[in-house]
């Protein structure tokens, strides 16, 4: 009880603030839903930096980052009469108990695969749901997110690979498809066919258990590293990269692996 006490507090504290932000702030009373997006957008990529870094302290940060937009759009709707936090607490509320009917009512599943199935199931009987299973996958996801998503929904209402080692054989067709068509220089092919081998890796990722996101950033990362260590290097030997050979380059590369 005292904790909840605690957190009503310093949330209503929140509250507070922004009510009188939007009242005495110049820059926070000019805002607007559409000139906020482009900042919201930012720290929700700022947060998933800390999450993928395990940054604790900034996880911390940037979720107080997102939830002051949660309230700024919250507090607009107000001004204009259409809604409040309240609605929105409420309104995912009742999401959450309707989609939970295992725990909130006397549905039984087995496992987090029928969950996620009857998600799916729950999410298209909704009056304001949507209205196919791929509608809800946001437009403007980047593109390798987006993929994982596609392939995490369908695979919900069960159009999946039975065996996943099958998944292989679909990697090797795309992998000949595209030395088709760089035989046959058709670029416009060659993009499309591109696309198709990256969807299926993709998918592979996904059926054995790897973020694909997640892993594409964490070799970023790696390799970020590894040429940094090798630009350093040249920079302490007064060079230049672009005069050096690529052997000389490989060479500081696997001292760079060695230290990892």
């Amino acid at each position: 009880m005292k904790n909840s006490v605690k957190k009503n507090e310093a949330l209503m504290r929140l509250l507070g603030i922004m009510d009188e932000l939007r009242v005495k702030c110049p820059w926070d009373r000019e805002q607007t839903m559409l000139s906020l997006r482009g900042n919201t957008i930012e720290e929700c990529f700022e947060l998933t930096d800390a999450i993928l870094y395990e940054d604790i302290a900034n996880v911390k940060k940037e979720l107080g980052d997102v939830l002051l937009h949660i309230v700024f759009y919250s507090r607009i709707a107000e001004e204009t009469g259409d809604f409040d936090i309240a609605d929105v607490a409420n309104a995912i509320s009742d999401k959450l108990i309707y989609r939970h009917p295992h725990v909130f009512g006397d549905v039984n599943v087995e496992s987090a695969t029928d969950v996620s199935r009857n998600w799916e199931e729950l999410k298209q009987k909704e009056k304001d749901g949507n209205k196919t299973i791929l509608s809800g996958v946001a437009k403007g996801m980047p593109a390798l997110a987006k993929a994982c998503r596609i392939q995490q929904k369908v695979a919900a209402v069960g159009f999946d690979w039975q065996q996943k080692e099958d998944v292989w054989d679909k990697v090797k067709e795309e992998i000949a498809e595209v030395e088709h068509e760089i035989k046959s220089k058709d670029q416009e092919n060659l993009e499309k066919e591109f696309g198709d081998l990256l969807f299926s890796i993709v998918n592979a990722a996904r059926l054995y258990g790897v973020n694909p996101d997640i892993a594409l950033d964490r070799t970023n990362r790696k390799f970020i590293d590894r040429f940094t260590y090798l630009e350093e290097k040249t920079i302490k030997q007064g060079r230049s990269l672009h005069d050096m050979s690529l052997g000389e380059m490989d060479k500081y590369w696997e001292e760079a692996k060695k230290m990892e």
